[in-house]
């Protein structure tokens, strides 16, 4: 007994080390003769190939012993002179007990007088299983008005779906509230070529305006953001209206409800840093050549504030 004690420790011993340990260890995959877990994987697999050969012997025993009884049953019919008639299986039983069919020998009973092409149709029963699984969908729909339209213990789907958005609106106004978003000040707003925001402008681009625009600003389904050629205005303060408020007859969508003010205005910053790179591949010009008037700043003045719990 000791003995057996010690072995399941030293199976289980790895199990608190690797608890213990929270540097990320190696899976059994990547070294299975050398990992910790391989005596008590292999136990488990002998374990397993045991009891599917106890449970095939088990089968076969039993096969054993009804072709002991059967032919015992035989002997004994043979000695009273009367004819052996097999006893049906559990199966068959069970099968006759859940349809409620008639016996092959007493189909007669319920032979109909159709006949269709030499088919003939037996009067059968209902199987008691269907039967059953009918009452209950009624059962069932009776519980479910009396809980859903009448009590009005639980809600509906329309109602549950609406809850769930109102739920959803609150974790927000939560995550918004936890988390202020800076107010840009379109008016006073100037270009900068700092490289952290055209940086991060350039991140923003590519997850959102390459599509349209190619990877460098060459242009595809939208218009070149490199040329002279500008069709809302070539200023900061134009790029950065566009992107906030989009295109919607040109089918570019308003980014304001999915970027934050600081995200539209690095993303212009980086439109505004790629004029005049000569992309490969550029597409045509569109729009008319735009002269900026504006004196570029290495500045740019944003005014943070905090947000409203329901911005």
């Amino acid at each position: 007994m000791k003995n057996r004690i010690l072995f399941l420790f030293t199976l289980l011993l790895p199990l608190g080390a690797m608890a213990q340990d929270a540097a990320p260890a190696k899976t059994f995959w990547d070294d299975p003769i050398n990992h910790p877990m391989t005596p008590f994987y292999a136990l488990m697999v002998l374990v397993g190939v045991v009891t599917v050969l106890v449970f095939v012997v088990a089968i076969m025993l039993l096969q054993v012993l009804n072709t002991f009884v059967e032919k015992a049953a035989q002997e004994k019919a043979a000695a009273l002179g009367i004819a052996y008639v097999k006893e049906p299986s559990w199966w068959t039983k069970l099968d006759r007990k859940l349809t409620n069919a008639v016996p092959m020998e007493k189909e007669a009973t319920v032979m109909l007088d159709h006949n269709y092409d030499g088919i003939r149709e037996l009067d059968n029963h209902l199987p008691p299983w269907w039967k059953w699984l009918f009452y209950g969908t009624i059962v069932w729909g009776v519980i479910y008005f009396v809980v859903y339209h009448v009590t009005d213990n639980a809600p509906l789907q329309e109602q549950e779906y609406e809850n769930e958005v109102a739920m959803a609106d609150a974790q927000l106004k939560k995550l918004r509230a936890a988390q202020p978003v800076a107010s840009i000040d379109e008016e006073a707003l100037a270009y900068t070529n700092d490289a952290a925001l055209i940086s991060k402008g350039q991140a923003i681009y590519k997850s959102n305006c390459a599509s349209c625009h190619k990877d460098n600003g060459e242009g595809g389904i939208g218009p070149n953001l490199t040329d002279e050629y500008w069709l809302h205005g070539g200023s900061i303060k134009n790029i950065y209206a566009t992107v906030k408020n989009g295109v919607p007859d040109k089918g570019m969508i308003s980014w304001s409800a999915i970027l934050k003010p600081e995200e539209m205005r690095d993303v212009s910053f980086f439109i505004m840093s790629i004029r005049g790179t000569n992309p490969a591949n550029p597409k045509a010009p569109q729009g008319t050549v735009w002269k900026d008037t504006e004196v570029k700043t290495e500045s740019v003045k944003v005014d943070s504030v905090q947000a409203q719990a329901g911005m």
